[in-house]
């Protein structure tokens, strides 16, 4: 099998496990090896949040032009607060989200390829042995049509994704899609991430984004809330604008570098009901992400 047709089903998966990780803090590409830190400083709310991540990603073949694409990804946040009358929020520091992306890619045509990708998910404070809560399970299927022989390359992916850890349960459409309408720009249109990349020649790279980002992970050992009750889960959601610069130091590895703001940002505790009980963060915050990936 030729390497580009490797390639195309890599993309595929990874643009589709981007698109739907919308409770989780998202920044996935076609990447072969991620490592990256983020953070987002202290605001008016006295609320930081830090990310590590860590992705992999490995192509088998299966036959013809198909593929079976195997891929983890960690996550380490940690949410510091200023001290406060209500609770202790010492257990928000160490939260874990660990994903198993599988996937199989059957090509359907030259232009057309057909996923189904299933995620098994552990989103966790891990202070305990494993519970009901910690494990998720999001399925995704979807269509992707790749032209990148002709004047403005581009791509499209469309499709259905189940995501057991959001509040409305049921399959939901979604949309990528990517043209290089120029030498040297380019533009992205879909959720979680809109923008426009600036080529300025095969070494150095400008991109702005709009990106739609969260997480959700189960707290182990609840938090107890005077009048509300008990918080069982965490979450965020967050919509960010961002401007970065990326220097490739070959065609598959480069450094990478973004700042941004916030437009929107809810960060809350949740009850075993999952309502939203407490706000542990609503103010807007400035945003730093840097990394190193090998891509394909």
């Amino acid at each position: 099998m030729k390497r580009s047709s490797v390639r195309s089903n890599i993309i595929m998966v990874l643009i589709l496990i981007f698109v739907l990780s919308q409770d989780r803090i998202m920044a996935q590409s076609p990447d072969i090896f991620r490592l990256e830190y983020m953070i987002m400083p202290k605001n008016n709310a006295d609320a930081q949040l830090s990310r590590y991540k860590m992705v992999v990603n490995v192509p088998l073949k299966v036959k013809d032009s198909n593929n079976v694409i195997i891929g983890a990804e960690y996550n380490y946040l940690a949410y510091k607060l200023a001290d406060n009358e209500y609770f202790d929020s010492e257990g928000l520091e160490n939260l874990h989200v660990v994903d198993l992306n599988l996937a199989y890619v059957y090509k359907h045509n030259q232009n057309w390829r057909f996923i189904g990708v299933v995620t098994p998910r552990l989103s966790s404070t891990l202070t305990n042995p494993l519970e009901n809560g910690d494990v998720s399970v999001n399925v995704t299927a979807g269509a992707f049509k790749e032209r990148q022989d002709i004047d403005k390359p581009m791509r499209l992916v469309i499709g259905l994704a189940y995501n057991s850890t959001v509040s409305l349960r049921i399959p939901l459409p979604f949309v990528y899609y990517e043209k290089r309408f120029h030498p040297n720009w380019s533009y992205v249109v879909g959720l979680p991430k809109t923008g426009f990349k600036y080529h300025l020649d095969d070494t150095h790279l400008i991109q702005t984004e709009f990106i739609l980002d969260g997480y959700f992970v189960n707290l182990q050992n609840n938090i107890i809330l005077p009048n509300t009750g008990f918080a069982s889960s965490v979450s965020s959601s967050t919509a960010l604008l961002t401007i970065g610069y990326q220097y490739n130091i070959s065609k598959i590895m480069s450094f990478y570098g973004y700042v941004g703001h916030t437009i929107f940002q809810d960060g809350v505790l949740r009850d075993k009901d999952r309502n939203d009980i407490f706000t542990l963060n609503d103010e807007p915050s400035l945003y730093f992400r840097t990394g190193f990936r090998i891509g394909i």
